[in-house]
């Protein structure tokens, strides 16, 4: 299985957010931080920010921070908030093209892998990525290679 990259985006911004808090970060920040596009962050906080693990305020003094402590922010919701599990074409009923379908047991069986996937992100918080900290400030600090 390989996550989107608005997933894996996401996941950096938390980090990120995590590792600077309480202060604000600004979209501009992560995005120089990690080398990526302003826009596309931009997209993303806003899932954040629905999903209700980030904050965000406009303004001069506006940007993002982490709306729970890190501890109580699984990755399984935040990962079944951004992702879409189209593992196979017969996930999508609306663009399912494949004549097997009605007779094959290929779906159930990514459906099972994908529920086993997410349960085991269910047993890790935002808290438990950060496990060198300051090795991970020290990295964010100094940019894309």
């Amino acid at each position: 299985m390989h996550l989107t990259r608005h997933t894996d985006f996401g996941l950096r911004v938390l980090m990120h957010l995590a590792l600077e808090s309480p202060r604000s970060v600004t979209v501009a920040e992560v995005a120089d931080a990690f080398g990526l596009s302003r826009h596309h962050l931009t997209k993303v906080a806003q899932r954040l920010r629905v999903l209700g693990v980030v904050e965000t305020q406009r303004g001069r003094r506006g940007g993002l921070k982490l709306a729970k402590p890190p501890g109580e922010i699984a990755l399984g919701i935040v990962v079944r908030a951004l992702e879409r599990f189209d593992v196979v074409e017969c996930f999508d009923s609306a663009t399912n093209g494949c004549i097997l379908t009605p007779a094959c047991g290929l779906q159930g069986a990514m459906t099972e892998a994908v529920e086993a996937f997410l349960h085991v992100l269910d047993g890790y918080t935002l808290a438990d990525l950060l496990v060198r900290p300051r090795r991970m400030r020290q990295l964010i600090r100094s940019g894309p290679s």
